[in-house]
């Protein structure tokens, strides 16, 4: 088959691994044909064209910045794609005849494009992989109002979204249910769970991996507890802040946070001024040493803002899943990660208001230390069982058998 993906996420290359990558070196291991459309942005200085790589075509498309820019370059950004994208394709893989079109969210500022990639290919199918539910995310959090002109714009591109997907996969069964209860305009065959996944590498690790916790600082003699990924809005970093406060003079396990984010300066504060004992932060590290880091470290930290009424999917489970940690997840009550993780034997959950409940949790693991590797086993087990790509890859190819 030809495969077309589009994206927002950068992709100049498909042997870095990532959720995206895996997957469509998955699709050319299969012996599909990949094309793939990607952003450039403005300040990358680099005009549209196309990448040739081990049989995968990626069209690298330039676009104006929608990361890390003022909120109109980045709004601007986001509508115009759809023009960018449907030109750019037009032009550099016009002939081509594609089976397969598809795409992810964020953003949703794509039907058109898809529209069009469906008119001059009448018979190929199309397949949303749902990774953000916008703009009630955005409502959730109170960037905006239901009754603003902003979110019926987005509603009316979400709608548009859905109604030119003929399959949609969605991370998890709370989304297939919020994405069905929210829609009943969709049909409930064509919505199913295809979560995240990741191609397995080896976890092995070098015979002086405690060496990674003495180059930072950090204690050999107890568990470590990690925070690894974005310290935004969407993580309720006040009730981060608040756990690692409760917790910060334990003696019997020590906590790691490393991120970056928009709310990243306001744990840096609480940090610095605290000087908490059983806390470490990091704003960054070198890839080559997170990633050890990760795998020394004995249970993975979740933390999701408890006003979301979505359900939310976290993709650094998989890392912790990987190296076998047990997870402790921290969220609203409509996310199912925690419940998952409980019901599979491989975490504990609370929600996201309750200090308490998050302290428990923690000493559930210190005083029963042969849990965590009990559990951090359920985990792996649950990994290869559901979080592979060849699952995620089954999953879509399914509708053409």
């Amino acid at each position: 088959m030809n495969i077309l993906f589009l994206t927002m996420s950068k992709m100049l290359s498909v042997e870095n691994r990532g959720i995206y990558t895996d997957l469509m070196r998955k699709f050319r291991e299969e012996r599909h044909k990949v094309f793939i459309v990607t952003p450039s942005e403005r300040r990358e200085g680099r005009k549209t064209c196309v990448i040739e790589e081990k049989g995968v075509k990626i069209l690298s498309v330039r676009t104006l910045n929608v990361q890390k820019t003022n909120v109109i370059e980045k709004g601007i950004g986001q509508v115009s794609i759809e023009f960018l994208y449907k030109r750019a394709i037009k032009k550099y893989f016009a002939g081509v005849s594609f089976d397969l079109i598809l795409y992810s969210t964020p953003p949703i500022t794509f039907p058109k494009v898809i529209e069009y990639a469906k008119k001059v290919n009448p018979s190929a199918k199309t397949y949303l992989l749902l990774k953000d539910i916008f703009p009630q995310n955005a409502v959730d959090l109170g960037m905006f109002s239901k009754n603003s002109l902003f979110y019926a714009y987005f509603r009316r591109k979400e709608i548009a979204m859905y109604k030119v997907s003929d399959y949609i996969g969605c991370m998890s069964p709370a989304n297939v249910k919020f994405v069905l209860e929210h829609n009943d305009f969709i049909p409930t065959e064509r919505v199913e769970v295809a979560p995240n996944s990741l191609e397995l590498v080896s976890n092995a690790l070098s015979s002086n991996d405690k060496a990674i916790r003495e180059k930072y600082n950090l204690p050999t003699d107890k568990p470590l507890f990690i925070y690894g990924g974005n310290l935004g809005k969407p993580q309720g970093i006040d009730f981060l802040i608040q756990c690692l406060n409760a917790n910060s003079l334990r003696r019997d396990c020590h906590f790691v946070v490393v991120g970056n984010g928009t709310e990243y300066k306001k744990i840096e504060t609480w940090y610095q001024t605290t000087h908490p004992q059983s806390v470490s932060l990091f704003a960054r590290l070198p890839k080559e040493d997170y990633d050890l880091l990760v795998q020394v470290c004995d249970v993975g930290l979740i933390f999701l803002d408890h006003r979301f009424t979505i359900p939310n999917y976290p993709s650094r489970l998989l890392s912790y899943l990987e190296y076998k940690m047990p997870i402790i997840a921290a969220t609203d009550v409509n996310t199912d990660i925690g419940r998952l993780a409980e019901d599979n034997g491989y975490g504990y959950w609370c929600e996201s208001v309750d200090v308490e409940a998050f302290t428990t949790c923690v000493s559930k693991y210190t005083e029963n230390p042969a849990s965590i590797k009990e559990m951090g086993e359920n985990g792996y087990k649950f990994l290869l069982d559901n979080y592979l790509v060849e699952h995620t890859y089954a999953t879509i190819v399914k509708h053409f058998a």
